[in-house]
């Protein structure tokens, strides 16, 4: 791992990370450090020695604030789905028109974020994949994150009169999560069009347009 000790995240992420932001006290430092050192290297590979030098902070002021790491991990999703959420929903709030145009709109959205520099894919989907999923603080997490973005969804599409609004919401996030992990993997931003155009032909479908 190439990060410097005193070197925090200010990558060109246009807010949508925690790990990016300006830590305030010796907690936020630790919270910051992980947070990037875990999205980029890995959850499990991520060790706590390694966190500490980053963050600048002693062990003890480590376990002052986290009982043990995985409680750290836990803190550091709550984190960063909050911080991505804030960002994701207000860029949707700033689309103007119909359902439809909304409902599309997230992949719009989601191709801005895929080509960031400093795009390492989705926290929750890869702590996912990291840990067993009886892992209960991670799971749990990842379903909470999952829930705001189904809730947004399934108003979209309430609006839009589709016959089965779960269904529908349920399919953007499938495809949501496939172009996160497509575009992740290949590093190519245009995955977001091809789930667009899908969802496109999920709602011609349904719609019988």
């Amino acid at each position: 791992m190439d990060d410097s000790p005193q070197e925090f995240c200010h990558q060109q992420t246009s807010g949508w990370s925690f790990a990016a932001t300006e830590p305030k006290t010796a907690r936020d430092r630790i919270m910051t450090a992980a947070s990037h050192l875990f999205c980029n290297h890995g959850f499990a590979a991520t060790g706590i020695d390694t966190i500490l030098s980053r963050a600048g902070t002693a062990k003890a002021t480590l376990y002052h604030h986290f009982k043990s790491k995985e409680e750290l991990i836990a803190a550091v999703l709550e984190a960063e789905g909050t911080t991505w959420r804030g960002w994701f929903f207000g860029r949707l709030a700033e689309t103007q028109g119909p359902a439809r145009t909304r409902m599309l709109a997230v992949f719009d959205v989601l191709e801005e974020w895929f080509a960031d520099p400093g795009f390492y894919g989705c926290p929750f989907i890869n702590a996912v994949a990291e840990f067993d999923t009886g892992n209960d603080a991670v799971r749990k997490a990842a379903e909470k994150h999952k829930e705001h973005i189904l809730t947004w969804l399934k108003a979209q599409a309430i609006e839009l009169k589709v016959p089965d609004v779960t269904e529908t919401a349920r399919s953007f996030a499938v495809l949501l999560d496939g172009a996160i992990v497509a575009a992740q993997h290949t590093r190519d931003p245009s995955f977001a069009r091809t789930a667009r155009n899908m969802a496109e032909c999920h709602l011609d479908a349904v719609l019988g347009a």
